[in-house]
């Protein structure tokens, strides 16, 4: 079974603007895919869905062999602690340490401390920052600071990882970097969609790509299916 299903998913917004339109496509579990296409595609939509922070006007999203559809507003924290997200303006607390931040998942979980612990140096590890955990975000450069974002949103290990335009204020090299981070995460099982309009460094990577236009999906590009054709 599939980790992530959309079947037939359109999203209306009140104003009559259509985000999405009658999307069909399935993740599986421990698959890397990229969201691309032009601003106002609906790339930032799709991922929202995921998280629920928007709700589909037709169709369903599936989470495993949920729709999510049927999670009631007061269970939707329950199943955020199964998405992790990853944001471009990393959206770090600046005045808790690089361990609280990276905690905090886990402290809203009820995680016990001595696992907290491990769990939390582990991710900061992962994404080499196990010396600074008690540094403030402010200390670090922009790059660090997404990095941090990164170890915080896997720290809970989430069947599912999203994360919109995460190297838009990178340069190249940290972006080839931060990226090179998601790619390590489908090892372990999370399933990573990454919205990017970084078309040089998702072609570099060779991973399935979804292209939206205009809230329609109008290609789901798979390079080794490609290069098994040519």
């Amino acid at each position: 079974m599939p980790q992530l299903r959309f079947e037939h998913v359109s999203k209306r917004y009140p104003n009559g603007h259509e985000a999405l339109i009658d999307l069909n496509f399935s993740v599986d579990e421990g698959e890397m895919l990229f969201v691309t296409g032009h601003s106002g595609a609906g790339k930032s939509t799709l991922l929202r869905l995921i998280h629920l922070s928007e709700r589909a006007s037709r169709g369903g999203v599936f989470f495993g062999d949920r729709n999510l559809a049927t999670v009631r507003r007061g269970a939707v924290p329950r199943h955020r602690r199964q998405v992790g997200v990853v944001f471009q303006d990393h959206r770090l607390l600046m005045d808790r340490s690089l361990f609280d931040n990276v905690a905090l998942p886990l402290v809203i979980a009820g995680t016990p401390r001595a696992e907290m612990s491990k769990r939390v140096r582990a991710a900061l590890d992962k994404v080499g920052l196990a010396e600074r955990e008690r540094s403030l975000p402010s200390a670090l450069s922009t790059g660090e600071q997404q990095r941090v974002g990164i170890a915080r949103a896997v720290v809970a290990r989430p069947a599912v990882l999203v994360a919109d335009e995460p190297t838009g204020n990178l340069d190249p090299d940290l972006a080839a970097e931060v990226m090179t981070l998601f790619t390590q995460l489908p090892a372990q099982g999370t399933s990573v969609l990454v919205a990017s309009h970084d078309l040089h460094l998702v072609r570099k990577l060779r991973r399935r790509v979804l292209v939206l236009d205009h809230g329609r999906l109008i290609d789901d590009f798979r390079p080794d299916a490609a290069a098994g054709g040519a």
